[in-house]
This record gives C-alpha cells, structure tokens and sequence, in this order.
C-alpha cells in the first residue's frame, strides 16, 4: 500500500483541512445557500399551486358558462317555440278574419246581384207592359179603323155598346 498516491491514503493534516473547509462550505451553504433555494423551491410550489388554483376557478367558470349558455339556449328555443306559436295562431286568426269577411263580402255582392237582378226584372216586366199595352192599342185602333170604317159599322157599334151599359146599370 505504500505506493499508493497520497490522496487515496491522506495523511491527518490534509483530513483535517479537508474536513475543516467543507464544514466551512457547508455552513456558507446552510446559512446563505439552502434558504434561497428552499425559498426558491417554496416561491415555485406557491406559484405552481397558485396556477392549479386559478386553472381550477378558471375550469369552474368555464362549466358555469357552458351551464348559462345552455341555459340561455334553451331559453332562446322555449322563446321561438312561444313566438312560432304566437305566429301561427295571430296568422290562424288572421286567416279566419279574412274568411269571415270573404264570406260576408260574398254574400253581400250575392244579395246586390239578386237585388240588381229583381230591379232589371221588375224594369223588364214594366217595359213589356208598356210595349204590350202600346200594341195592344195598336192593335185595337187598327181593329176599330177598319170596323168603324163605315157608318151602319159605327153605328151598329154604338148600340151594342150602349145595351151593354144599360145591362150593366140595371145589375
């Protein structure tokens, strides 16, 4: 063993400067060292359990928001449904109202017509009254021109006419 190099086989004097200057090492080290780095290591842990916290609040926000906005989708969906109900009901309404008075605008043209039609019947009849009358008279003096075309004619006329009237009288 006695070839070995002196630092596998140290001697007293270098172990005790050895020990001496990593206790030094150890208590800089300890005193000015390890509390920076165990700060640093809590400063890491805060912010790293600061960030779960706030990624945590911030997933809760995001479940809240997706519960509103189906919420309010919902809600928007129960509103059309209602308003497409309205619709259909004010058009529904609005149908039956123009029906109703297609109806009685109809039967009020079909009661002017019929009237139209009573009164051009009526003119139509009256018309043929006159126009039968007027032939007739037409007809009658024709008639009476050639029966009273001579005298004995007129007078025979005359005398019928005359006991015709003194029946009539004594009735």
């Amino acid at each position: 063993m006695e070839n070995l190099p002196s630092i596998l086989t140290p001697d007293l004097g270098l172990l005790f400067w050895m020990l001496l200057a990593f206790l030094v090492v150890f208590f800089f080290v300890g005193k000015f060292g390890f509390p920076v780095i165990i700060d640093m290591v809590e400063k890491r842990k805060r912010y790293i359990d600061d960030s779960l916290q706030k990624a945590q609040e911030a997933s809760e926000r995001l479940a809240n928001i997706q519960k509103e906005g189906e919420s309010m989708l919902q809600e928007a969906r129960q509103k059309q449904a209602q308003l497409l109900s309205e619709a259909a009901e004010t058009r529904d309404a609005i149908v039956a109202q123009a029906q109703s008075k297609a109806q009685e605008e109809a039967s009020r043209l079909i009661s002017n017509a019929k009237a139209e039609i009573e009164s051009q019947k009526q003119a139509a009849i009256s018309e043929l009254r006159v126009q039968v009358a007027e032939l007739s008279v037409r007809v009658a003096e024709k008639i009476l021109r050639r029966e009273l075309s001579s005298e004995a004619n007129q007078m025979e006329i005359i005398d019928r006419l005359l006991d015709e009237i003194s029946v009539e009288d004594k009735e």
